[in-house]
């Protein structure tokens, strides 16, 4: 089997074609180890190859050891120089990164089209490459155990790679809880309230335990006094009673989230503490995180 081309570009369609079906699995949400393997070719090297196209069309000016090794090292380049562009325009998100980098091969390509269809056939870059299977008894012991050590090499890290890319690795688990106020912010809570006045707060739970959880969210109404602490020389609060507003049991997949609003009044005139407590796979013997606000009805 011999690969070749001079006459066409197909080098440049190959590139454009690879372009496209990453640009496809990032538009369908697509993974896996095809996704990934794309998007290492889309950053480490179409781009520098693409634009190695457009300044050298010729296949005299450098040759292809040259030519694949400054792709490698444009690319590294190129892409974060386009990062930094949408930074100050788009924003760095998946899909403008995509796009600035398709339009950037795009271009490119097209440029490179040009220039090298306007040369001499016998100028233009041209690759021929030979594809054979060799005979297996024309090899010697040692070169038969050199050739399947080799390819058990190459099996193996190539199995390796996948699997680190494909398979992620459990980083710290935690899980945040918190508060916001009525219109999602962290900012305006309601902390001073006329009596029977309703406030609303928010509250969440996101999962980054790598594990399923089920969580149990309650929300406590203290009501508490001021008492002046000698020895801490401060006004330090005691609880004088509890009410429980609400208890919610929550179960959440690894990333997955939960809000939901408290609507609540108090009634009668004092200092309050409203009080979140969430505990995690049924264990109720100890709060895993609480969250609380202080409030003066008057």
């Amino acid at each position: 089997m011999r690969i070749h081309f001079r006459e066409k570009p197909h080098d440049l369609l190959v590139i454009l074609i690879s372009s496209i079906l990453l640009v496809i699995a990032v538009a369908l949400a697509a993974s896996g180890p095809l996704r990934i393997a794309l998007g290492l070719l889309f950053i480490l090297f179409l781009p520098g190859y693409a634009l190695i196209a457009a300044l050298f069309p010729s296949g005299k000016e450098i040759d292809w050891i040259e030519r694949v090794a400054l792709s490698f090292g444009l690319s590294i380049a190129v892409v974060p120089l386009l990062g930094l562009l949408l930074n100050y325009t788009w924003g760095i998100f998946e899909p403008t990164t995509v796009a600035a980098i398709f339009i950037f091969i795009l271009l490119m390509c097209g440029a490179a089209y040009y220039r090298r269809m306007r040369l001499p056939v016998d100028e233009r870059l041209a690759l021929t490459v030979d594809l054979a299977i060799p005979d297996w008894e024309e090899y010697s012991t040692l070169d038969k155990v050199l050739t399947i050590a080799l390819v058990i090499s190459i099996i193996t890290a190539v199995s390796v790679l996948v699997y680190a890319l494909t398979v992620p690795r459990v980083g710290e688990r935690f899980t945040e809880f918190y508060i916001l106020d009525e219109s999602g912010m962290a900012e305006d809570y309601p902390t001073s309230l006329n009596a029977t006045e309703n406030a609303t707060v928010i509250i969440g739970v996101a999962n980054h335990e790598f594990a399923n959880v089920s969580y149990t969210v309650r929300k406590d109404l203290v009501t508490i006094q001021w008492v002046y602490n000698t020895s801490a020389e401060r006004d330090e609060p005691v609880e004088i009673s509890r009410v429980t507003l609400h208890e919610e049991i929550v179960i959440l997949d690894h990333e997955d989230m939960w809000e939901a609003s408290l609507n609540f009044s108090i009634a009668d005139v004092g200092d309050y503490k409203l009080e979140f407590l969430l505990y995690k796979d049924g264990d109720m013997s100890e709060a895993y995180n609480s969250l609380h606000l202080w409030i003066d009805v008057h």
